[in-house]
């Protein structure tokens, strides 16, 4: 292998019968040999439209084989993918490009029309569609490319994907991953979860996100695996395939959905061998219970779009509910006080960790990225920790406020900026209140006017269509005051004391 491009990690792997099958979908299958076939038209293509090494493609399409040959044809000619949700509305794929500033848009056809305006104002380059059925200009002008076999040789520090994510002060930040970050983590993993020959990944998590994309695919394409590639979590197609599998990574939502279906039984996980769950905090309550129905103990673990994953529980070893195990092989990770300093084990601090993994910074904002990291080239995850006596270490909660619903972030100030746009608004805080579906349910508490009738309707119309789904508050709480300390500062903890229960009532 020449170079460090992790696609030629991947290629490495692939399997030697030609016809293994690399992702089964609702299409059809998708097989090894066609990865490179169908890479090689894509990046033929690329070479045309001068995406060429270091440049940014930007892709918000819904899940897809073609979106997955998209993203290792990107790999192939060392360009940078840029991956975003498809609920992110116009407005919020324009900061984005704005930010990255790509060669090459990819979005869905319903969504051109909309985002044509700002592709003009922010003069890129080429934008082009595709579909979840394979369709799209971009597959048309696929099959007119000629193909190129050569695969970028890169350095181990050359960028190979920026995932966006964003600080409470609402502006988002991108996230640059190297090939090294990217193939160290999958390599680790795949040995540490001890992957076999024949291990079949069942996969319904989204793939524009660390876990979907990296963490569950990269650990695939290492094994040879075949992956049943579902477009999301349909829980009667879920149940029909865990026979077939004998992997499954997913979100917390995942199993208590399973759990809550009278028909899910030990017998129908009698062929897997691991269940992973990460993106949001496993509740003690659904381990348990999980395990009394299923006979599995789920895999919990720790990662973050920064570092890919850092912790995990043991594969041969306790698995203990509420706590997300040690740091994997290579990575460092410590808790520590304001200053720095380790604390006493046992004791809560913030949580710093090192490795390999660790992204190279954030886009364009070397400041933010100074401020991120300790002189001793520890990151500041800003997650709140203890570590026992043996190293195990549980997340007992955040520095900032970020809120993590049903896998997704949402950072509570973006949020707020527009609730407070609505008039008759006062003020507002956004904070995470533990919900028995989604880890955390986004709950907004608002001071209105006295004189102002505002109703949670009146809000909840407002944000449609300006901000994604995903970050629209679930509940909607109207206050005459917010608490505050001494300095003024709104007391968040003490709002999400107030209303702890109000999803479980």
């Amino acid at each position: 292998m020449t170079g460090n491009n992790i696609y030629e990690l991947f290629r490495s792997r692939f399997p030697a019968d030609s016809t293994a099958v690399f992702l089964e979908h609702d299409r059809g299958e998708l097989l090894y040999s066609q990865i490179e076939e169908e890479t090689g038209l894509l990046a033929g293509l690329f070479k045309q439209l001068g995406v060429n090494k270091g440049a940014r493609v930007i892709m918000q399409v819904d899940k897809s084989p073609e979106a997955i040959l998209l993203y290792l044809a990107c790999l192939r000619v060392g360009a940078v993918f840029i991956p975003l949700n498809t609920a992110y509305t116009a407005n919020e794929v324009s900061y984005f490009m704005g930010d990255a500033r790509p060669h090459l848009l990819v979005c869905r056809p319903q969504d051109y029309d909309s985002l044509l305006p700002h592709v003009k104002d922010l003069n890129v380059p080429h934008v082009m569609t595709l579909d979840n059925q394979g369709c799209g200009s971009l597959i048309e002008a696929m099959k007119d490319a000629s193909s190129c076999a050569d695969v970028e040789v890169c350095e181990g520090s050359d960028l190979a994907s920026i995932i966006y994510t964003s600080g409470t002060t609402g502006r988002s930040k991108g996230a640059m991953l190297s090939h090294d970050n990217l193939s160290s983590n999958a390599k680790v993993l795949h040995k540490y979860w001890q992957w076999e020959e024949g291990d079949v990944l069942l996969h319904a998590l989204p793939i524009f996100h660390v876990h979907g994309l990296f963490v569950a695919l990269h650990c695939a394409l290492l094994n040879g695996s075949k992956v049943i590639f579902m477009p999301k979590f349909e829980l009667t197609a879920v149940k029909n395939n865990l026979l077939r599998a004998t992997v499954m990574m997913g979100v917390p939502t995942f199993y208590v959905r399973l759990l809550e279906d009278s028909e899910f039984t030990k017998e129908m996980c009698s062929n897997i061998r691991l269940f992973v769950a990460g993106s949001a905090p496993l509740l003690s309550e659904t381990f348990e219970e999980f395990e009394k129905v299923s006979g599995h103990k789920i895999l919990e673990r720790y990662g973050m779009t920064e570092a890919g994953m850092v912790i995990s529980n043991p594969y041969d070893g306790a698995r203990v509910p509420g706590t997300v195990g040690y740091p994997l092989p290579g990575v460092a990770a410590r808790v520590v006080d304001e200053e720095g300093v380790e604390v006493s084990r046992g004791e809560v601090g913030g949580l710093d960790i090192k490795g390999p993994n660790v992204f190279v910074g954030y886009w364009c904002m070397p400041e933010k990225t100074a401020e991120e990291f300790r002189e001793d080239g520890f990151f500041i995850t800003g997650d709140m920790a203890t570590m026992d006596v043996d190293g195990r270490i549980s997340i007992v909660g955040r520095a900032k406020d970020l809120v993590i619903s049903g896998g997704y972030n949402v950072y509570p100030k973006e949020v707020e900026i527009m609730i407070d746009e609505i008039e008759g608004v006062k003020e507002s805080a956004v904070i995470g209140v533990k919900h028995p579906d989604f880890g955390e349910g986004v709950t907004a508490i608002i001071v209105k006017d006295r004189d102002v009738s505002l109703a949670e309707q009146n809000v909840i119309e407002f944000m449609a269509g300006k901000i994604a789904r995903f970050k629209q508050p679930q509940k909607i709480i109207f206050v005459d005051e917010l608490p505050r300390n001494a300095m003024g500062k709104v007391q968040k903890k003490e709002l999400r004391d107030i209303y702890s229960e109000i999803y479980s009532k």
